[in-house]
Formats: C-alpha cells, sequence, structure tokens
C-alpha cells in the first residue's frame, strides 16, 4: 500500500544591498602661538681705580726741594754752624785764658791752629742710591664694578584652535530581488 508522500520545496530569499559607506574627515588647525621675550635688564655701575704716586722724598732725595725747605733747611745748618763756631771760639778762649802766665806763649796758639786747621782725612766712601729705597710711595685704591641683572620671563599666549569635524552618515539600503517561499505538495 502507498502511502501519500508529502513534498516541501522552498525558495531562500535573495537580496540586493546597496552600501553607501560613512565619510568621516577631521581637520585639527594649529594652535595660534606667540611667544615674546622682553630683554633682560643689565645695570653697571663702577667705581674708578685709583692710584696714588707720592715723589716728594724722590725729588728731596734727589736735591730738588722747595725753595721754603731750601730756606729753612740752610737757616738750620747756619743756626748749627754758628753755635759750633761760638763754642769753638769759647773753647779755645778758656784754653788760651788757662794757658796764659804758664810761659807757653806761642805754643797755645800754636796748638789752637794746628788743632783747627788740620789735614783732614778723607771720610768713609759708600754707595749711596739715589733716590733712597722706599722714597716713591705708591697707593692703589682697586675700583669695583657691580653687575645687577633683572631676567624678564617670557610672555606666551597660547590660542587653542578646536578641531573640524565632517561626518556623512553610511547608509544600507535593500531590495529583495526573490521573495521566500515554501511550497508544499502532496504526491500519491
Amino acid at each position: 500500500m502507498r502511502f501519500p508522500q508529502i513534498q516541501i520545496s522552498k525558495t531562500d530569499i535573495q537580496m540586493d544591498y546597496s552600501i553607501t559607506k560613512p565619510f568621516q574627515r577631521i581637520q585639527q588647525p594649529q594652535a595660534d602661538l606667540s611667544i615674546s621675550q622682553p630683554a633682560a635688564t643689565v645695570e653697571i655701575n663702577t667705581t674708578n681705580a685709583r692710584l696714588n704716586i707720592n715723589m716728594d722724598q724722590m725729588w728731596r732725595d734727589l736735591g730738588m726741594k722747595p725753595v721754603g725747605e731750601f730756606i729753612k733747611e740752610y737757616a738750620q745748618m747756619g743756626r748749627q754752624e754758628m753755635l759750633k763756631g761760638m763754642s769753638r771760639r769759647m773753647g779755645e778762649g778758656r784754653q788760651m785764658m788757662m794757658s796764659a802766665g804758664k810761659e807757653q806763649g806761642r805754643t797755645t796758639i800754636q796748638n789752637l791752629a794746628k788743632q783747627s786747621h788740620g789735614p783732614e782725612r778723607p771720610g768713609p766712601y759708600n754707595i749711596k742710591f739715589i733716590p733712597s729705597i722706599g722714597s716713591v710711595k705708591v697707593n692703589i685704591t682697586p675700583g669695583t664694578t657691580d653687575i645687577n641683572i633683572q631676567q624678564n620671563e617670557p610672555k606666551i599666549a597660547v590660542k587653542v584652535n578646536k578641531p573640524q569635524m565632517d561626518f556623512t552618515y553610511g547608509k544600507v539600503s535593500g531590495e529583495m530581488m526573490v521573495r521566500p517561499a515554501v511550497q508544499i505538495d502532496v504526491v500519491g
């Protein structure tokens, strides 16, 4: 015996898709940057050095003195020589007074003459440095230099620009080319 059979046939769906891709563009403009550096302030203060050279003693050693000093010096030397002469004459007078009447007669005066005018011996000879050592006095006052620097901070201004974005959405559209179907047949 034959049983009826069921025959099923089906048709799959067929689609046609149209896809538009999304588009995105991002652009970042550079930031606006402004930098300025003010110059540093430099202040320099100096005090000049001072050099003093005193050559008065050197000129005196060389015999070049002011006229007033020559006058004082020669007046002092004249006074000393005058006092020496007075004391010598007083001594000679006293010697003549003491020896008078002791029958020395002329010998007293001759002895006094020999004492005063005997041969002079040359004095000791030495080397003398003219001008004398240390006669030129040098005094130095050093100068100073003060440097003050005031630095100025740089001035930085930044303006950030926002990014520019352009976006287009994607799109998917579909069309059914073949509709799905199920067909059932009974055979036999």
